[in-house]
């Protein structure tokens, strides 16, 4: 079941304007512009699509308050495929299929997707090699000289989740999701079959002090083809007046342990979540051997504000292959509800969120 990734981001907002405003200076190419709704599109086909509240084609009931991400669309290879994924689903919940082919169905988490047939179109892109001290390929080169951030794709989206075992293997069984990560009490992070980025998705444990107790959109992240750009999109975005207001977003320019991605987090207008910059994340398959990480470990190897949980000598160095998948086991849920965290994960505050 070959899942090309994330074909449609669609977000319910109150003040379409301001969102529109907000992704052009975020960098995503505007592709068309009405009344009631806008759409952009990167290089590889993925698109933002952009509908105010009440839309009908918003999925009802609304999955969770405000503004934010409401529908994660995720593109399949082929007819064939997309049949056996719908019918894979049927077993489990109701699903429905719309005149174009598209099939919706809600998760057991409350997240609303839709699949449907994509022609996801290949990447043009290129980095500056890297010199050092003792390896220096850029020999006689200057770096590339770039002007902003251009997004080329969506790299994956964040969700909290209450039961975020679950969430997971419900994908897994389903639309074939590969395990990759596992930050032990904070999420797990998975792989759509038909990608080759670190992760598609990771949801985040709602068990956590500062995460909701239902499901809700926390982020979306954008490839961009090095730390350049990364740090061009930020400082555009600042001078155009994008100044972050979260916690979650307060940490600067960061790379992560876990995934070995640079990253920058902005807020969205509206409370809408946080859209990502993200680059030099590690690139896997099938042969990749999961691990389990103490969070502290796997978050931050560095961050322009790392808060003081992830600083200092005393985090443990803390990584184990995880194969036979031991380290779900603790988070696992049988009943519904918030379960106590304890040790490190319990003093976690809204300062961490962005390096979890």
């Amino acid at each position: 079941m070959t899942i090309l990734g994330v074909e449609s981001a669609v977000f319910g907002v109150a003040d379409l304007a301001e969102h529109v405003r907000f992704w052009k200076d975020f960098g995503l190419p505007l592709h068309h512009e009405g009344a009631d709704e806008a759409v952009f599109q990167v290089a590889s086909g993925s698109r933002v699509v952009l509908y105010r509240h009440g839309d009908p084609r918003l999925p009802a009931p609304d999955p969770f308050p405000g503004d934010g991400l409401k529908e994660t669309v995720w593109g399949v290879l082929n007819a064939q495929e997309l049949d056996r994924i719908a019918a894979s689903l049927a077993t489990e919940v109701e699903v429905r299929r719309d005149a174009d082919g598209t099939v919706r169905c809600v998760c057991p988490d409350g997240q609303p997707i839709a699949l449907r047939v994509w022609a996801k179109r290949q990447v043009v892109s290129h980095a500056s090699p890297v010199n050092t001290p003792g390896s220096y390929p850029r020999f006689n080169q200057h770096r590339i000289w770039r002007t902003r951030a251009i997004p080329k794709t969506i790299n994956h989206v964040v969700f909290f989740s209450a039961d975020y075992v679950g969430s997971f293997e419900f994908y897994e069984r389903h639309l074939g999701f590969r395990y990759i990560d596992h930050s032990k009490g904070t999420g797990i992070f998975a792989r759509a079959p038909g990608t080759f980025e670190h992760h598609s998705i990771f949801w985040v444990n709602c068990d956590l002090p500062i995460a909701p107790d239902h499901f809700k959109f926390m982020h979306i992240a954008f490839g961009c083809d090095d730390i350049d750009e990364v740090m061009l999109g930020a400082n555009i975005l600042a001078d155009k007046g994008w100044k972050n207001a979260s916690m979650n977003s307060s940490g600067g320019i960061s790379r992560h342990r876990i995934s070995s991605a640079i990253y920058y987090y902005c807020d969205m207008p509206g409370k809408a979540g946080e859209a990502e910059y993200h680059a030099d994340t590690d690139y896997l398959d099938d042969n990749w051997i999961p691990r389990a990480w103490d969070f502290r470990f796997g978050s931050l190897l560095w961050a322009h504000n790392a808060p003081p949980i992830f600083r200092g000598d005393n985090v443990p160095w803390d990584m184990t292959f995880d194969a036979d998948r031991a380290s779900f086991e603790p988070y696992r849920k049988t009943k519904p509800g918030k379960r106590p965290v304890t040790g490190k994960l319990a003093e976690i505050t809204e300062d961490d969120e962005h390096a979890l």
